[in-house]
């Protein structure tokens, strides 16, 4: 099944080999029966579990967007497609009992969703609206380390939420590409000096693994603050004792 109709998503960005799609996620009756159409017995269970009307919205809009957009992909009817879930809850794809190589993340904040597919093996995503708060630095605090606190501390008020959200979409990005959730916490890395003080992507590396090397990119605009994470390097496969030793 390819898209057809109106569809609620469109081709946004594509880097390298990861295209990056948004989800428009403005309430519209119609869209949402569409996608809820499209789920599974447990995604519409899940959908169903959902108190607000909102969350419901957001998740089948996404949900049914990704499920379109990778069936066009992989060349199969999006019916076809499962999803299953690594040990920290990242998703991965599955069609006729076999897990795809195609990798895929999911974001959304307000009235917007973002979905990046690609054939690497690690990539993620985050978009965040920027909401007014009364303590930055604050919450700032728990998340960010000293060249970055230093930087959201000695801003303008005025800027303040734009950089808290540049910096948080940034961060959510490489945890979700890791696939660790927040095992590990924000906290323990930082934003290479270069993004920090404006540059849109940089290669990054995890202080605990310095041998892995990531594309980070700063993919915010006007209506929010997004970021693009993705692997350049597998691991390196633990070297085996020499033969005598």
């Amino acid at each position: 099944m390819t898209r057809e109709g109106n569809p609620w998503w469109t081709p946004w960005r594509v880097v390298d080999d990861v295209t990056v799609l948004h989800v428009d996620l403005m309430p519209n009756t119609e869209r949402e029966a569409h996608a809820l159409s499209l789920l599974d017995e447990t995604e519409t269970g899940r959908y169903h579990r959902f108190l607000s009307v909102r969350a419901k919205r957001e998740f089948a809009l996404c949900r049914g967007a990704l499920r379109l957009s990778l069936a066009e992909r992989l060349g199969c009817d999006c019916r076809q497609i499962a999803f299953a879930c690594l040990e920290h809850g990242k998703p991965y794809a599955i069609v006729a009992g076999q897990t795809v190589d195609t990798a895929f993340n999911v974001s959304h904040s307000g009235l917007h969703g973002l979905i990046a597919i690609t054939d690497r093996d690690c990539v993620g995503v985050d978009i965040e609206e920027r909401a007014a708060r009364r303590d930055l630095d604050g919450i700032g605090s728990f998340v960010y380390g000293q060249e970055e606190l230093r930087l959201l501390r000695a801003a303008p008020d005025r800027e303040k939420a734009q950089i808290f959200y540049r910096l948080w979409s940034m961060k959510e990005a490489l945890i979700k590409a890791l696939g660790t959730g927040f095992s590990l916490s924000p906290s323990e890395f930082e934003i290479p000096e270069p993004v920090l003080l404006g540059a849109p992507s940089c290669v990054f590396r995890f202080p605990h693994l310095p041998s892995e090397s990531w594309r980070l990119l700063d993919m915010g605009e006007r209506r929010f603050a997004a970021a693009l994470a993705y692997r350049l390097s597998p691991p390196e496969p633990a070297q085996k004792p020499a033969a005598g030793r």
